[in-house]
């Protein structure tokens, strides 16, 4: 999957710039910083809670000095990346073609990131973290997108999505859905079960009929939404009181919740979305060896065991479940099971070239998806 051309000449991680889209070959000297951007939760130094704080470590084994910014979505991060003050970014698979597309982040050489070996084999190499077979990060961790349902409205576990979609309308107002273009394809993936006439294969490679289609059963929905989500906070709290009974969440947000909500969490016949998060280094950065020397300790067994357990996803590391605070945390989020991660459609950017290997049309990008999105909030 070509998504552009790579070019220039820079070999050492302190060489890498805008223009220059090569790996490294081999690390400098520190820099003693490193500025990163991610999700809340990926970077805790303690200011959050006393009790949780990974980063003082890093800075005490590298003398890398961290200074850390939180966003809401990946559209956000994606505006924020283009000022090229950020060496590292933690980016969902709706957000990591765009940064390679338009020259962001800087392909990376895994050799120089040990901790990679670790690393479960069905994270690497992916459509959403890799070009023409060139890494462009390391795997942090992984989630579903599942379906959360009342279990007084539900006294039996939903099977299918349709409950959100074609059988929502008996649940007005207390649907709740993801709040991004990518949730598109949830869409798509119900249709993909549901209309085989569409041809749908993948939900991240729709041509203009299909996405035509899912952006048409989504406006039906809106009807019925009561809410669309992108604070898994505020979700929590819609659950708990009442107001959401059916429709897409977190397994961190199941766990969020007060003990005696009346809420559990299935994975339809349909399948699921979900995300594989990526680190990824600035094609700008500042402090590219500092940036490096984060991927490495963020993807190490112990390091990836708290990070990942603290936000609330299975582990990338093969070992972290070793160093886990709690011992069910891995087999909670299905950590290493290769069966349960073959279920997951995850989050990929949208591209004119077609994921699904069909070369006679040409798929919808992602700012056709943004553009249909406005359209079926309204």
């Amino acid at each position: 999957m070509t998504v552009f051309a790579l070019s220039a000449c820079g070999t050492s991680a302190g060489s890498t710039s805008s223009s220059d889209l090569k790996p490294a070959t081999k690390l400098g000297s520190s820099e003693k910083t490193v500025s990163i951007l991610a999700w809340p939760g990926y970077v805790e130094d303690g200011s959050n809670d006393p009790a949780v704080n990974w980063v003082k470590s890093f800075e005490d084994e590298t003398g890398c000095a961290v200074t850390s910014k939180v966003y809401g979505t990946s559209d956000e991060a994606f505006s924020l990346m283009k000022s090229g003050n950020y060496d590292v970014v933690a980016a969902s698979g709706d957000l990591t073609l765009r940064l390679i597309a338009s020259r962001q982040v800087a392909p990376v050489n895994t050799d120089l990131i040990p901790s990679y070996k670790n690393i479960y084999s069905f994270l690497k190499l992916k459509a959403w973290n890799s070009v023409d077979g060139q890494s462009y990060g390391i795997p942090h961790g992984y989630g579903a997108n599942l379906l959360a349902y009342n279990t007084k409205t539900f006294p039996t576990a939903p099977t299918s999505w349709d409950v959100v979609f074609d059988k929502s309308s008996p649940y007005k107002g207390k649907v709740t859905a993801y709040d991004s273009p990518i949730y598109i394809a949830d869409a798509a993936m119900y249709l993909m079960a549901h209309d085989k006439g569409l041809g749908i294969k993948n939900p991240y490679a729709l041509d203009s009929k299909q996405l035509a289609a899912s952006v048409s059963l989504l406006k039906e929905q809106r009807a019925n939404v009561g809410e669309y989500w992108s604070d898994y906070l505020k979700s929590t709290q819609s659950f708990e009181t009442g107001d959401s009974v059916v429709g897409t969440t977190w397994q961190v947000i199941k766990n969020s919740m007060a003990a005696d909500t009346a809420v559990d969490v299935t994975v339809p016949s349909e399948g699921v979305t979900g995300w594989s998060d990526t680190w990824m280094i600035g094609a700008k950065a500042k402090s590219p060896n500092c940036a490096y020397k984060w991927l490495d300790y963020i993807a190490s067994p112990k390091v990836n065991a708290q990070a990942t357990e603290y936000f609330g996803e299975a582990p990338s590391s093969s070992q972290a479940c070793d160093f886990t605070a709690d011992k069910n945390t891995c087999a909670t989020y299905h950590a290493g099971d290769e069966a349960y991660a073959s279920k997951i459609w995850y989050w990929t950017t949208p591209i004119p070239k077609c994921l699904d290997g069909r070369t006679d049309v040409k798929c919808t990008d992602y700012s056709q998806w943004t553009t249909a999105w406005q359209e079926i909030k309204g």
